[in-house]
């Protein structure tokens, strides 16, 4: 017993200081620091600069923001490149981009934090609380002379985590499959970025109507899950979406360029929206432009009241830091707690069994990488992560205490391995 008890008194420090590190972490807000103070090499950074103005030079893409943080520290945070190419104006680095599907963290996190209220279980029907969602179909036949279509009876009810983990049967509007947009166009379904003034409520319960793609929990299928999720925090809180992430999230993180919709005061700071000519270099976008549908190039500096869980945001470098710094914390920052350790855990877990994306794996709201995925890139196992449909992208490394992002502005770019160099030259910085 005396030779073990050393062992266990050295154990229970190192846990204690584990522990007092994390509530440390949580209890900062994000700052600037010298790059080596924070464990990384203030030289090998700079090759960042170098690539991202080689993207800019070339003219494959205007100009963004990246971030990068390091156990609660921000080694890295620039703008490169212009916001008006034309007259070589700079982007800044506060600059608000439209976040696209990032926006389907946040959207996770809101349901996750009703789930630890009680107000329902995972695995629950969706139609326990939406209704139209009772007894659903799936596509069997489509015919694509006059999108006509039969289908047969699911085999069970889609739940709260086949949405989570885009496993439920629903496709994508606008950008899914051929056969999805179809459907879905024809109903008035859309991706919900830049719509309108339509609702939620109306577009998730017409949606409810229309069939599945595959029976649910048996295939991965990127779809409209999260749009529908958002619709669930409606249904369950009582409040709208934005009135939610503003009381709940975005209010007590401080994260203060967050929104929907932009407030006036703000219109100028909104990133130019690109795309590219038929050479793929970037040119600025027409006032409307066409993603399988009419997207208004001026949202968010409009008002608006559709509020896509899955895509409708728009945020800054900064602020998608603090809320990735929380999800690295345990569910905490700056000493507030939006969601518990355990939540988060459940999150950042295989949740989609043998199906696979790749040599990956999905969470609750996040793709994961695996050991296989691990071997091919820079990143950890266990590192979660998505992106935005105007190249953009973020991931969340536990083992390295990295949260890191990259905004750009445009759909669609051809030179999109500009985010893969991204975490290379990240990870080679580090010390």
């Amino acid at each position: 017993m005396k030779k073990i008890f050393p062992v266990a008194v050295v154990l229970l420090f190192s846990l204690s200081g584990l522990s007092q590190s994390t509530r440390i972490a949580a209890s900062k807000v994000l700052k600037e620091s010298f790059p080596e103070a924070a464990g990384f090499d203030p030289n090998r950074l700079t090759r960042i600069d170098k690539v991202l103005q080689e993207y800019v030079d070339k003219k494959w893409v205007a100009g963004g923001s990246a971030i990068v943080v390091h156990n609660g520290s921000i080694v890295y945070y620039k703008a490169f490149g212009y916001d008006d190419i034309d007259i070589k104006k700079p982007e800044k680095k506060d600059a608000i981009f439209r976040i696209a599907s990032q926006t389907k963290a946040i959207t996770s996190v809101a349901i996750m934090m009703l789930y630890e209220q009680g107000k329902f279980l995972l695995d629950d029907p969706v139609s326990s609380y939406i209704p139209e969602y009772k007894n659903p179909r799936v596509l069997d036949k489509f015919n694509e002379k006059d999108t006509t279509y039969t289908t047969v009876p699911a085999k069970r009810e889609i739940t709260i985590r086949d949405l989570l983990t885009h496993t439920s049967g629903i496709g994508y509007a606008q950008i899914g499959t051929k056969t999805a947009n179809a459907i879905y166009y024809k109903n008035g379904i859309s991706s919900g970025i830049g719509v309108g003034n339509i609702l939620l409520a109306d577009k998730m319960k017409k949606l409810g109507s229309l069939p599945l793609f595959h029976q649910p929990g048996e295939k991965w299928t990127y779809g409209l899950n999260t749009d529908l999720l958002g619709y669930l925090v409606e249904v369950v809180s009582g409040m709208s979406l934005s009135d939610f992430f503003q009381k709940n999230i975005f209010e007590p993180l401080g994260m203060k360029d967050t929104y929907f919709y932009l407030p006036k005061n703000k219109y100028d700071r909104l990133a130019t929206i690109y795309t590219e000519d038929s050479t793929y270099h970037v040119i600025k976008t027409k006032k409307n432009f066409d993603l399988n549908g009419t997207v208004y190039v001026d949202y968010p500096a409009t008002q608006g009241t559709y509020f896509s869980g899955g895509g409708g945001l728009s945020s800054t470098a900064y602020d998608y830091a603090i809320f990735m710094q929380m999800l690295l914390n345990g569910g905490e920052y700056n000493g507030k707690r939006i969601l518990s350790r355990n939540s988060i855990n459940l999150m950042t877990q295989n949740q989609i069994g043998d199906l696979r994306r790749g040599d990956d794996t999905f969470g609750l709201g996040f793709g994961i990488t695996t050991e296989r995925g691990a071997s091919k890139t820079p990143v950890s196992a266990g590192t979660y992560d998505w992106g935005g449909a105007f190249s953009s992208s973020y991931w969340i490394d536990p083992k390295e205490k990295i949260v890191a992002q990259l905004f750009l502005n445009q759909f669609p770019n051809s030179h999109n391995e500009i985010h893969k160099k991204f975490k290379v030259l990240v990870y080679q910085a580090l010390k």
